[in-house]
Formats: structure tokens, C-alpha cells, sequence
């Protein structure tokens, strides 16, 4: 291949840079014009609204090629060439972003950039998309962490999760009652209603569900650490998490991560039963789907929706998601125990990150306005 065939153009826009071309050989060349002719054409034909087939204007389309191009080289001053970037590389630049000094539009414009990558890979390779843990405000140049859960809410989700999918006893139930929870079993675990048995009454009211989230209330578990997390993290003796340096989301450090010993306690009776089934045979896995895949965001943010939906908590006019939970952590262990606790409980290498937790709850606004009478 040539030089020349190296810079060919889709419509005006450059498939590689000349900043790509300082740092990349001519093979991850060829893959990666091939990777940006793809996004390339999907943007000029179907971005703005891929229902429609309405692609985006010939200009927003060459300066959000450029900005994917910036992420990228971003990414490979990180870690190596690549065009597999993830939602925690686009978290960490946006976090890199936000301490710099560029304007509160730049900002802006590079986080729908981001949105709209993570939405063509959702096209193009059926992964998620993309909801980013710092919501950028273009009017006030401010960052702030997504809705988080108040103490109440928090406490209310623990509990419910010890409701969620639920049923009674099976000998607590008579015939026609065990019929009809037979006949709501085999719907949830897509298996005939005849093959339904006690030890499906017993699974459904298993200790998984429980685990995970009462783990994630404690431990602030981001989506990708639901997803990674393996059974060697779990010491139930000791009411901790030891993430190891190789397996950690967003660095190469060992983290020790406190739990509650009634979560501990939750766990260990999760490891218990989770032998039990045979989806997690061969895979060291926590916590699988019904399905027997790892939990997404997209799953868990339908899991919480569904915790929320039970409790009775309103979510209008409210950006919920699993990362909801781990906003909630930061902000009350930075209130409880400050800024040092909240890094290590939240497994941040720079304090900086964790800075943006330290804001006054509204149950501490509120009690200050009763004092001020």
C-alpha cells in the first residue's frame, strides 16, 4: 500500500491524520484508516439518527473525525495501539479533560463526540453505549457526578434487594398457588412449566441478587467491576474485597476494599449456593445473568430501575444508573471519613477524582436551613 492510499479522503475527511502517522506503522496504519472509514461513512450516513438513515452535516461530521482521532491517539499513549477503546477510556479522559484547562464548550463537545463513538460501536459491534460518569454542563463549565442515592434511598434498595424476585415457600403454598408460581417460574427460567421443581423455589429465592447489590452499595462497584469480578477478590473472614493489580478497572494497583459483615455475610452465603449451578462450572465469575452472562450496564441500570420500581422510588427527572450507587458511596464516605477514605473505598489513584464527591448532601442542606431557622 502507498503513502498515497494512506490518505484518502471520505468526502473532504482525512481517513489518517498526520499526527496518526507520526506514531503508528503501516499496518496498524491500514487498520486503523479502515476502522475511521467505517465510523467515517456511518457518520456522514446515519448518525445524527440512524433510524431515519439521517447522517450529520459535512462539518460537525469532520470535527467529530477529528476529535475520535484525538481520543484515540489518547488512548495509545496510554496503553499501545488499538481500536478496541471502552467505557472506562472514555470516563478517564473526560476526567483528564475536566482538570485541564479547556473551555466548558470544548468539553461539551468532546463528551457527545464520545457518545456518538460508543453509539456507532453499539451499531457496528452491539456493544453498549456509553453513559458517562461525569455530567458536563456547557452553561456553567462545572462537572458534576451523575444522581446519586440519598442515605434513605440507599437503605431502601438494601432491603428491597432482599425482596426482589421472591416467592413463597413451596410447601407454604397449595396446589393451585404452586401451579400458578410453577407457570411464573418457567417464564423466568424459560424452562417447561413440567420440569419446574422445589429446587426452582429455592433458587429463585437465592442470595444473588442480594450479594450484588448490598456488595455494590458497600464497595461502589463500577458496571466493568460487576462484570470482572472473580471469586479470589471475595475474603468473607475479613469483610473485604482484594481486587488484584491485574484485574483492577482503571489501574495497576492492589486495592483492599471494606464491606459490612452483613454483606460479607451475604456473599459467603452466595459462594455457597452459586456451586450449586452449573453456568458457573467453569468460569471463576461472581455473578452471572440468568442467561449465563456477565452483568452489562445496560442490566444492571434494568436491575436498579427494577429496585427503584419495587421500593416505590420515583426516578422522573433523574439520571439513574448503576454508577448511581457509587456516587452515593463517594459522597457519604467522603462526608463520613473524607477524602482519604473515600479514594481507597472508591479505588481512585488521585485524590483529584475523588474531589468531585465532596459536596454537601441535600439531607446536610436541609439540616442547615433548619438551624438557620
Amino acid at each position: 500500500m502507498t503513502d498515497g492510499d494512506l490518505t484518502t479522503e471520505v468526502k473532504g475527511i482525512s481517513l489518517i491524520t498526520e499526527q496518526a502517522k507520526e506514531v503508528l506503522n503501516q499496518r496498524q496504519l491500514i487498520d486503523y484508516r479502515d476502522h475511521r472509514e467505517k465510523l467515517i461513512r456511518w457518520m456522514l450516513n446515519l448518525g445524527k439518527d440512524p433510524s431515519s438513515a439521517e447522517g450529520y452535516a459535512y462539518h460537525t461530521a469532520r470535527r467529530r473525525a477529528d476529535d475520535c482521532d484525538k481520543f484515540y491517539r489518547w488512548k495509545w499513549s496510554e496503553s499501545g495501539y488499538t481500536t478496541d477503546v471502552t467505557h472506562d477510556d472514555a470516563d478517564a479522559y473526560m476526567r483528564e479533560l475536566v482538570y485541564g484547562d479547556r473551555s466548558a464548550s470544548y468539553k461539551t463537545n468532546i463528551q457527545k463526540t464520545l457518545k456518538m463513538l460508543f453509539q456507532w460501536r453499539s451499531w457496528e459491534y452491539d456493544e453498549d453505549k456509553w453513559e458517562p460518569q461525569l455530567s458536563i454542563s456547557n452553561s456553567r463549565g462545572a462537572t458534576q457526578p451523575r444522581d446519586f442515592l440519598s442515605r434513605e434511598e440507599r437503605q431502601q434498595i438494601r432491603e428491597v434487594a432482599l425482596e426482589y424476585g421472591s416467592v413463597p415457600h413451596y410447601n407454604s403454598l397449595s396446589p393451585k398457588g404452586r401451579k400458578k408460581w410453577k407457570r411464573y417460574l418457567a417464564r423466568r427460567f424459560r424452562k417447561p412449566m413440567s420440569e419446574i421443581t422445589k429446587s426452582d423455589f429455592e433458587r429463585a429465592n437465592g442470595f444473588k441478587i442480594p450479594s450484588l447489590v448490598w456488595t455494590s452499595l458497600d464497595a461502589g462497584l463500577r458496571p466493568i467491576e460487576v462484570k470482572r469480578a472473580q471469586v479470589q477478590w471475595i475474603d468473607t473472614d475479613n469483610a473485604v474485597l482484594r481486587v488484584p493489580a491485574d484485574q483492577a478497572a482503571k489501574n495497576n494497583e492492589h486495592w483492599t476494599v471494606s464491606l459490612q459483615q452483613r454483606t460479607a455475610e451475604m456473599l459467603e452465603r452466595w459462594l455457597e449456593e452459586r456451586q450449586l449451578y452449573q453456568k458457573y462450572a467453569e468460569t471463576d465469575s461472581v455473578w452471572l445473568t440468568r442467561e449465563g452472562n456477565p452483568y452489562q450496564s445496560h442490566s444492571l441500570k434494568y436491575l436498579l430501575e427494577q429496585l427503584c420500581d419495587l421500593s416505590g422510588l420515583s426516578t422522573d427527572n433523574r439520571s439513574i444508573s448503576w454508577y448511581s450507587i457509587r456516587h452515593s458511596v463517594g459522597t457519604y464516605m467522603t462526608r463520613e471519613e473524607g477524602l482519604a477514605a473515600a479514594q481507597a473505598q472508591l479505588r481512585h489513584t488521585s485524590v483529584q477524582t475523588t474531589m468531585k464527591y465532596d459536596q454537601a448532601p441535600v439531607e446536610d442542606r436541609r439540616d442547615a436551613l433548619n438551624r438557620m431557622g
